[in-house]
């Protein structure tokens, strides 16, 4: 089924969503750092001169000082698209630390990506000439690809840093046996993109998934959209001796700070999760100093999808 770009026009403020005034520093300096990793991968990705510019008018924002908060606004006229070729770079881009520093067949997975059109959207500008992606979201069945380089060297890495005896089982199911019913949840943004595009983001990803069921060419297309599970891979940061501290009642540190917010809601609704150390460096403040970034895995039913959307257009709408 075609689908016509989606358009966002309004003025946009540019400031993380978090839930405490201490989340909102330690959200903004997660974004300055991000946004700079961001930066020096757009320019060796070739990404456009006029698409980096942009960029760092983003992070000049963003870098504002801990001590004040960036009051602005952008006016930013948003559209989504279908997955196309020449997204190559930009999708690249932002998934370029997907699995933490693991060398693996990252150009082989965004290709997957990219060929699947009738499932997934990118978010750029619209009518920027330079093609510059600022979100990738998409659910790829990991029975459907299973035969693919990029996606054997993702269920090895999954299956290695999963520690926890209790959740390999389930791991390995959803990965073996159980993988034809499986999406992968691949969500990736610039930072700093604005929290009302979410919402819209998923429910387009969610509805091109339900119509994929009916609207597929070949019984077998059809199928492989009709997951029973969602398997998400992503980041946080971990306060640390969580454990420890949250027993504390006047310690007013969060235990988890979430970079992207819809992430709190599927870890709420998840069937299971494990969390996993990063090599990725970690930027060094006064902020994060009593904070670890983290990996985090998570399997959500998706007879729970509806509850997310639900909770999504909750949490930003009330925002």
């Amino acid at each position: 089924m075609p689908r016509k770009p989606a358009r966002h026009h309004r003025l946009l403020p540019v400031r993380p969503l978090t839930f405490s005034p201490f989340a909102r520093s330690v959200a903004r300096v997660a974004t300055a750092y991000l946004v700079k990793h961001y930066m020096h991968n757009a320019v060796q990705q070739s990404a456009g001169d006029e698409f980096k510019e942009k960029l760092k008018i983003i992070g000049r924002h963003s870098e504002s000082s801990e001590d004040e908060e960036f009051d602005g606004v952008v006016q930013a006229d948003f559209a989504f698209f279908d997955p196309k070729p020449d997204d190559f770079h930009g999708v690249k881009t932002l998934l370029q630390s997907y699995l933490d520093n693991k060398q693996w067949d990252l150009s082989g997975f965004v290709d997957l990506i990219l060929g699947q059109t009738t499932v997934g959207t990118v978010v750029k500008l619209e009518d920027d000439e330079d093609n510059g992606i600022f979100s990738i979201i998409t659910a790829l069945n990991l029975g459907r690809y299973k035969d693919h380089k990029c996606i054997t060297e993702l269920k090895e890495f999954l299956l290695n840093i999963c520690h926890e005896k209790d959740k390999i089982g389930n791991l390995r199911s959803l990965l073996g046996d159980e993988a034809q019913k499986v999406g992968l949840l691949v969500s990736q943004c610039v930072v700093n993109l604005p929290p009302e595009l979410l919402p819209p983001l998923y429910d387009a990803l969610f509805d091109e998934i339900s119509w994929a069921t009916e609207d597929e060419p070949t019984e077998e297309l059809r199928n492989s959209f009709r997951f029973k599970f969602y398997l998400v891979v992503s980041k946080f940061y971990k306060q640390k001796n969580a454990n420890q501290k949250r027993s504390s009642s006047t310690d007013k540190d969060e235990a988890f700070v979430y970079i992207k917010p819809e992430d709190e809601i599927l870890h709420k609704l998840s069937m299971w999760s494990f969390l996993f150390p990063l090599q990725t460096q970690q930027v060094a403040t006064h902020e994060l100093k009593n904070y670890q970034l983290t990996g985090i895995v998570m399997a959500v039913k998706a007879e729970d999808i509806s509850s997310f959307r639900q909770q999504l257009h909750a949490l930003i709408n009330g925002s």
